[in-house]
């Protein structure tokens, strides 16, 4: 007589992790989460076992482990040997250097990000928007980072406060918001969806507010469901004010290439103050050890903890050796180090650090607890795109775009976060030991 074969258990697409310290608000919090590679959400544990009877396929121990949401990089220029303002003549080339990248930068814990264009020529915006809209409709966690829609930095900026922005490129949008149409395409600048969600591949809008046309163009800008940021600017406190009342919510990397504080007028770092009646904005922060002192980042962060965001504001240089690189415009670029500048200038030209770096620096400069450094580059990033039941959070119905870190604390007091794994759309996508 044939001997009963018990029938394999289907499976559910369902992981259990168990062992770790989440992240959750302000605390770190022992106790398991429950993930799902086929809606790639996180699960209501309870819900799940108790009410549906589902039993995970892997229950993995993270043995003390941080279990983090997936970090946000909201101004990252490009990596790896990979711009997004470089447009070859095959865009098809284009496509290939962009989903490489996207495959590399999630070993660095950044699930989700702005691909940056600085200030460049409008082909350029129309060549490369078209690719650089959201895409996680797609929902493959096996392409890596996930992009939330482009960042447009410039190129209506200060000339005065370029950094290293081609003075050529910029402009002035002297018919207003018509001009910014023309620059980036009217296509890439649509409103919202009936149901309120995103339909433009811009996401976020870097300009002056005091260069013609611009203050005029931010309502508009906001009623598009775009975020407008003030940066590259020669704003004054109160014309910073007017711009964050007219629709303005977020500051791009603090201090640098704007006004500096003055005991007269603050300047741009002033709206971080508490005023009555005022919604103060986020800000971004680049913790690289070269654009800010650590000091400065530290005084940002204590003024205004809920809007800090770190950000890498990092170049293709990313994970190249030193040298001299080409860029657009005829400029050039000379690494050294962690350190990059304009050739022929002592000028910095962005950044070659990654997000995990910066959030170790954060962490080491601050008295600032192990969630509210995580809180920089998940939920406050994630809230300010109004993305915070998605991304950025472990709450049921989020996307399980995790991370899992080693916090490491050495005996001379030095502290760093080390990725171990990555997992996005609840599926394992990169694990440093393999």
């Amino acid at each position: 007589m044939p001997m009963a074969v018990s029938p394999e258990r289907p499976r559910t697409g369902v992981t259990r992790l168990t062992g770790g310290r989440l992240v959750k608000g302000d605390k770190l919090v022992e106790e398991d989460l429950w993930i799902s590679s086929v809606t790639g959400k996180i699960l209501l544990s309870q819900e799940a076992f108790y009410e549906y009877y589902v039993i995970p396929d892997q229950v993995i121990d993270l043995k003390g482990k941080i279990l983090s949401p997936g970090f946000i990089d909201v101004q990252f220029n490009g990596g790896f040997g990979f711009d997004f303002s470089t447009i070859p003549d095959d865009m098809t080339e284009y496509r290939k250097g962009m989903r490489l990248l996207n495959k590399q930068l999630v070993s660095t814990g950044v699930t989700s990000y702005l691909p940056t264009i600085p200030s460049q020529k409008p082909e350029v915006y129309h060549h490369a928007l078209q690719y650089l809209g959201p895409s996680g409709h797609a929902r493959n966690p096996h392409e890596g980072s996930e992009s939330l829609g482009a960042h447009c930095e410039g190129p209506f900026l200060s000339p005065t406060k370029n950094g290293i922005h081609n003075l050529e490129v910029l402009q002035e949008a002297t018919h207003g918001f018509s001009d910014l149409e023309a620059c980036y395409g009217p296509e890439n600048l649509l409103p919202p969806n009936a149901d309120g969600t995103r339909n433009s591949p811009i996401t976020m809008i870097t300009a002056a507010p005091e260069v013609t046309g611009i203050f005029e163009s931010i309502p508009t800008i906001a009623k598009r469901g775009i975020c407008f940021a003030l940066g590259h600017t020669e704003a004054t406190y109160e014309e910073a004010t007017a711009a964050l009342d007219a629709g303005a919510t977020m500051i791009t990397h603090l201090f640098n290439a704007m006004r500096p504080l003055h005991h007269r007028n603050p300047g741009i770092f002033g709206v971080l103050g508490e005023a009555e009646g005022k919604e103060r904005p986020y800000y971004g922060v680049i913790a690289d050890g070269i654009h800010l002192h650590p000091t400065t980042v530290k005084i940002a962060f204590n003024a205004h903890p809920e809007g800090f965001i770190l950000v890498t504001d990092a170049m293709k240089t990313v994970g190249l050796p030193d040298g001299i690189y080409d860029w657009t415009n005829g400029d050039r670029w000379v690494k050294k180090g962690s350190r990059l500048t304009r050739e022929g200038t002592d000028k910095i030209a962005g950044s070659c650090a990654t997000l995990i770096e910066c959030v170790s620096n954060f962490w080491n400069w601050t008295h600032a607890s192990l969630p509210e450094v995580i809180r920089s580059v998940t939920s406050t990033p994630a809230t300010m795109l109004g993305m915070e039941k998605e991304k950025g959070t472990l709450k049921p119905e989020a996307d399980a775009d995790l991370l899992i870190l080693d916090a490491i604390e050495s005996a001379d007091g030095k502290k760093e976060l080390k990725v171990e794994q990555v997992w996005k759309f609840g599926v394992k996508v990169y694990d440093h030991t393999e």
